[in-house]
């Protein structure tokens, strides 16, 4: 007498999450390039494939002299407020074209309007280049008439370095702050001190040291311990501190920031970047949230799964509940 035994062919969670890992891992390999023009170019193809929709307008702005973008949902939308956008890459790659992974589902998430911008690259234009570049795409802004409560700063990456710098820079400069900043997987310690550039470099997908010590030197010349006398001459900046608050960061004084919203994948190798960020902002009584995605990686909103879109609406929770 046999007996019969159904099996589930259906993989797990996990198998499914392992599987897909591993093709992050081999497109991004396709991506990064030893040229960093050809990797710039790469990106945008990507941004161009996944980032254009009829759903969506797209409007060219010109910041003084640095172009950007005005992404918008292709419908009735809330005029009020406004996201800025900074794109991520590690401060030498990137674009608001590769950015569109990330804005489109935000002005579809929000219906609001999002405005990003391409701030000069390292390691042609070290720090603080992208910071100033951030402070045009600011008083702009200012200047199309939105007051700074109606601004929610937003970024992944090296872009919520950024964000989080630009917010630091206003703070110093004893200016009225943004209403919300909302940062995914934010590259927030220049320094790599945290516990998951250990625990984590393995498992990320995206990320590993050598490349983040690259970007590192691309955009604070750190490595370039004293300026050569050539460089002198023609005005090149000399190293950047690491432990700076406007390099890392992590660093800085929180006090009297703007709600803040985190999200981070449990693998990824900036995860204590958010986690620290976290534990600092509490500490210094900002209105903070850290949302930590089991078994997603480094930027895993820009990814076509479910998954990527319930953040964002998770995203647009927290915008609409600062605004209201």
């Amino acid at each position: 007498m046999s007996s019969r035994k159904l099996v589930s062919l259906k993989p797990s969670a996990e198998t499914v999450n392992q599987n897909m890992m591993g093709l992050i891992r081999k497109v991004h390999g396709m991506i990064e390039k030893p040229d960093i023009e050809k990797h710039r170019q790469s990106q945008d193809h990507v941004g161009a494939l996944l980032g254009s929709s009829r759903d969506f307008l797209i409007r060219n702005a010109k910041i003084d002299d640095m172009d950007g973008e005005w992404v918008s949902v292709n419908r009735a939308h809330m005029k009020k407020y406004v996201i800025l956008y900074c794109h991520g890459g590690g401060y030498s790659t990137g674009s608001s074209l590769y950015a569109r992974t990330l804005t489109t589902k935000l002005a579809a998430s929000t219906s609001m309007d999002v405005l990003s911008f391409d701030y000069r690259l390292a390691p042609e234009h070290p720090y603080p280049a992208a910071i100033e570049d951030a402070m045009k795409a600011w008083n702009y802004l200012m200047l199309l008439g939105y007051g700074a409560r109606d601004v929610i700063v937003a970024g992944d990456s090296a872009g919520g370095n950024l964000a989080l710098s630009l917010v630091l820079h206003l703070k110093d400069q004893e200016r009225i702050l943004p209403r919300g900043l909302v940062l995914m997987s934010p590259w927030t310690d220049l320094t790599s001190s945290g516990e998951s550039h250990v625990s984590n470099a393995e498992v990320d997908p995206i990320l590993d040291a050598p490349y983040i010590e690259e970007m590192i030197s691309n955009y604070t010349r750190q490595k370039a311990a004293a300026a050569t006398e050539e460089e002198r001459k023609e005005g090149i900046p000399a190293p950047a501190d690491l432990a700076d608050p406007f390099v890392s960061p992590l660093f800085g004084d929180f006090s009297g920031f703007p709600p803040t919203y985190i999200q981070a994948g449990e693998n990824e190798i900036l995860l204590s970047d958010s986690t620290r960020l976290h534990a600092k902002m509490v500490e210094e009584n900002v209105s903070v949230k850290l949302d930590i995605f089991k078994g997603m990686w480094h930027v895993f909103q820009m990814s076509p799964l479910k998954i990527s879109h319930d953040a964002m609406d998770k995203n647009a929770e927290f915008i609409y509940d600062i605004c209201r």
